[in-house]
Formats: structure tokens, C-alpha cells, sequence
């Protein structure tokens, strides 16, 4: 995989895919962490002299959509690198063509959502083309969307002579396939959500190579309803089951041990004033769902973590977003922060976890990505970085 070392960027137009699909409310960017993730790369080409063009989704729109705009994702963006960020209401054609070939060396301007056109999701040849005609070089620095073939992460590099992956897409990719290739061990491995059909391929995949796998969240609920306990009203994937019960006959043979929770956080109502009860035990009453590891589940993970060489995070442990069943993910999420070993969170809920606790900065890595890291670390090839090689 081609990176930034390997190019010639002085006075060359750059076209840089990045990802800063933010959460917005009322026009007003909420979260900048994705903006800030791209900054390395962006001030790195700036240095160079490189003509920057950034490209984004944002959000799933169905056509234009001004709720979507990425105008103030440009100003935020301005604010953060000290200029005037460009930005480009039309996407591609000739005013996109004429206002690109205009920026001088250091410059940046940023293209209006690349999901407003029709063909960026189906990998349109023909919108690859008009993307690349922007640019003499192309980087891919949106990890975020890289599992993606779409035609700003995929199709565009069959039309561009140059092309390299973005600092942030690099690092990316080196720590999660460190993860894979040679761990310090022991290696840990903390699975949550709600879905075992999300992360079936992962929980496999870790009992394989992993030595603790620790399952928390709702897709704790199929492995107990499959070990025949009462789930009560929890939230239990009935597709979820059967992966389950193959999980735990695999676990049986693999090289991992694989770790259910000891106890629950309860509620009869899913709301964030519920009262919480703790069982001690995994058996939920009719009536009663479990919105959490309960206090004895959150301090074995916390000492298995401490254990780990290398330690890997994807999901909550319950509802964190409630404060009263925030308490077992709150402690995964500091003892990871504590842990001596390499820790690497993936994206999504445990990254905003670590964010609504303050301890973002205290991990080795914070992936960007949520589908994209799954994907990866189940084995599988990801569209936008195998373009790149």
C-alpha cells in the first residue's frame, strides 16, 4: 500500500477522501473528532504544497438535502487549520473543475456531499471519472468507509495514475492488522452491542486467535437463552441464537476462553430514569430486562483486561447512554485506559464511550472506524484499501 512518503505532491491537485460524516443538530456540528482525525494528513500536504481537494459523505441522503451540507463542516475545518477553506457547492463538472484548478499550492476546499450524487454508492464509472478528472493524485485517507466500493473509496482509482493511503488510513490499517499477525500476549478481546449478528464473524474469529474473549451488552442474552436461563423481556436476538449456540460449541475446542457475565443490571422499562436492581445471576425475571453487566461481571473483566498484553474493545457493556446502567461499560472503558499492554478501541458506541468519560486520549488506538475494523478483523478485504495496492 502506497503511502504519503511515495508521493510528489508540490503544486498537485490531491484529491483526499476523508470521512467526516459528524453528527449534526440544528446545522451545528456536535462531535468534531473525525475532522481532527483527518487534520495530520491535511497539514502534511499543506507542507508540501499540494493543491487539496477533500471529498466526504455525510449522513444517507436521498439526493440533495441542506440538512446534510457539508458548508459547515468547511468552516469548522477553516477554524481548525487557521485559512479559508473553499467550499464547492457543485460536487463535479466544469465549476467543480474550473474552482479546483484555481486553488494555488497550501490551498484547500472541500466538495459538497458526495452522497447528493446519484451514483456514489452504486461505484459509478462514470462519477469515479468526473472525480478524477479533479485531481493528478489521489489519497484515501477515510478509513471509516474503506469497506465500501464506492466511487470516492473505490472506482475512482481505476481512473488516476497516482494513488496512496492517508496517514490516518495507514495507521489505521498497520494497528489493526498488529492485532491479527503477532499480539503481545495475552491477547483480550472485549465484544458488547446489542447484536450477536453483528459480531458473530469477530467473536469467531477472536476465539481463534484471541486467549479471552469477554461478550457484554444484549448479545450477552442469546448465549444465556441457548444455556436454557430466562431472559426475561431483554432485548434477545432470536437470529442471534443459533450463532450463538454455534459460539459456544466452537469456544468448547478453541484457543480462546470465552467469558459471559456473572450478573445483570435490571429494569421493568427501558428509560433513563428505570431503577436499577443488580441480580446476582444471569436469570432474568418475566418482566425485567437486563440493561447492563451487574457490578461482579464488571470487576472480572476490569482484573482480565489488567492481565492483557493486548487488549481490543468493540461495544458497551449496557446502555451507557442511561446513567444508571452506564456503570459496566464505564468500567471496561477505565481499565482499558489503565491497562499497560497496546489497547485498541474500535469505533462507534466505544469510541463515544471513552469520549462521554474522558478517557479518549488514554488508549494506544482509537479506530475511526465501525464496520470497516469488524470487517478487517474478521479477515476480510476491504475494498477502498485493496485499491490502493
Amino acid at each position: 500500500m502506497r503511502s504519503l512518503a511515495d508521493l510528489d505532491a508540490q503544486g498537485k491537485r490531491v484529491l483526499v477522501r476523508v470521512d467526516f460524516n459528524v453528527p449534526l443538530r440544528d446545522g451545528k456540528i456536535t462531535d468534531d473528532t473525525r475532522i481532527r482525525a483527518a487534520l495530520p494528513t491535511i497539514e502534511e500536504l499543506r507542507a508540501r504544497g499540494a493543491r487539496i481537494v477533500l471529498v466526504s459523505h455525510l449522513g444517507r441522503p436521498k439526493g440533495a438535502d441542506a440538512a446534510l451540507s457539508l458548508r459547515p463542516v468547511a468552516e469548522r475545518l477553516g477554524e481548525l487549520t487557521g485559512t479559508d477553506v473553499l467550499f464547492i457547492a457543485d460536487g463535479v463538472g466544469e465549476s467543480a473543475r474550473a474552482a479546483v484548478d484555481a486553488l494555488e499550492p497550501g490551498q484547500i476546499a472541500l466538495l459538497e456531499n458526495i452522497r447528493f450524487e446519484a451514483g456514489e454508492t452504486k461505484n459509478d464509472p462514470d462519477l469515479a471519472k468526473a472525480l478524477a478528472e479533479l485531481c493528478d493524485i489521489y489519497v484515501n485517507d477515510a478509513f471509516g468507509s474503506a469497506h465500501r466500493a464506492h466511487s470516492s473509496t473505490e472506482g475512482i482509482t481505476y481512473h488516476v495514475k497516482d494513488a496512496a493511503a492517508g496517514l490516518l488510513l495507514e495507521r489505521e490499517v498497520a494497528q489493526l492488522s498488529a492485532i491479527l499477525a503477532d499480539p503481545a500476549r495475552p491477547l483480550v478481546a472485549v465484544l458488547g452491542g446489542a447484536k450477536v449478528t453483528d459480531k458473530i464473524a469477530v467473536i469467531e474469529r477472536f476465539l481463534e486467535i484471541a486467549d479471552t474473549v469477554l461478550i457484554g451488552g444484549a448479545m450477552c442474552f442469546p448465549f444465556f437463552a441457548v444455556e436454557g436461563h430466562g431472559v426475561g423481556a431483554s432485548m434477545c436476538e432470536a437470529e442471534g441464537l443459533e450463532p450463538a449456540r454455534e459460539a459456544l460449541e466452537g469456544a468448547a475446542s478453541a484457543r480462546a476462553e470465552l467469558v459471559l457475565p456473572q450478573d445483570l443490571g435490571l429494569a421493568e422499562r427501558y428509560a433513563a430514569d428505570a431503577p436499577r436492581r443488580d441480580l446476582d445471576g444471569v436469570d432474568v425475571p418475566d418482566g425485567w430486562m437486563g440493561l447492563d453487566i451487574g457490578p461482579r461481571s464488571a470487576e472480572t473483566y476490569s482484573k482480565l483486561i489488567a492481565e492483557g498484553a493486548t487488549i481490543f474493545w468493540n461495544g458497551p457493556m449496557g446502555v451507557f447512554e442511561f446513567e444508571a446502567f452506564a456503570a459496566g461499560t464505564r468500567a471496561v472503558a477505565e481499565a482499558v485506559a489503565r491497562a499497560n499492554g497496546t489497547t485498541v478501541v474500535g469505533g462507534g458506541d466505544s469510541a463515544a464511550a471513552l469520549t462521554q468519560f474522558g478517557l479518549a486520549d488514554q488508549v494506544t488506538h482509537l479506530s475511526t472506524g465501525g464496520g470497516a475494523t469488524l470487517e478487517l478483523l474478521e479477515g476480510r478485504t476491504l475494498p477502498g484499501v485493496a485499491a490502493l495496492r
